[in-house]
Formats: C-alpha cells, structure tokens, sequence
C-alpha cells in the first residue's frame, strides 16, 4: 500500500464523495486496522459543487441569461 511505503499515517476523505457512506466505512475500518489517524468531515459539510452550480444555472435561466448552443466550453487552468 503507498501510505505505508511513503510513511503516511493521517489520511483526509474529503468533497462531495466524502458523503458517500460505504466509503467512509471501509475508511473508517481501515484506519482502526492500520492505525492511521483519519479525518473525515460530518455529513452536513459534505455537499456536492454540482448542487451550487445547479443553482447558479436556474437562477440564470430566471434571468434570461443564456448561452446558444454555439458556445464552445473551455476549462480555466
């Protein structure tokens, strides 16, 4: 496992997949098992972006503040 081989003991789950509740299990048993020290947030604080941007998308829509289907996204690196 690379945590061990790289010497890593803490271990972050975070972001929208943190909510996921199988993985924050394996997680969970596997830092008890290999004695990491872990850090995952409480559900409440594990929201998703695509909720935000969905919400900027309608509010836009209510606007009137729409693209043609000629826009041609590109991602800001």
């Amino acid at each position: 496992m690379r945590a061990k081989s790289e010497g890593i003991s803490e271990i972050a789950l975070a972001g929208g997949v943190s909510a996921n509740s199988e993985l924050r299990e394996v997680f969970t048993r596997e830092a008890e098992k290999r004695k990491w020290k872990i850090f995952i947030p409480e559900i409440k604080y594990t929201t998703d972006n695509a909720a935000m941007i969905a919400i900027t998308g309608y509010y836009k829509y209510l606007a009137g503040e729409m693209s043609g289907l000629d826009v041609v996204p590109v991602a800001k690196i």
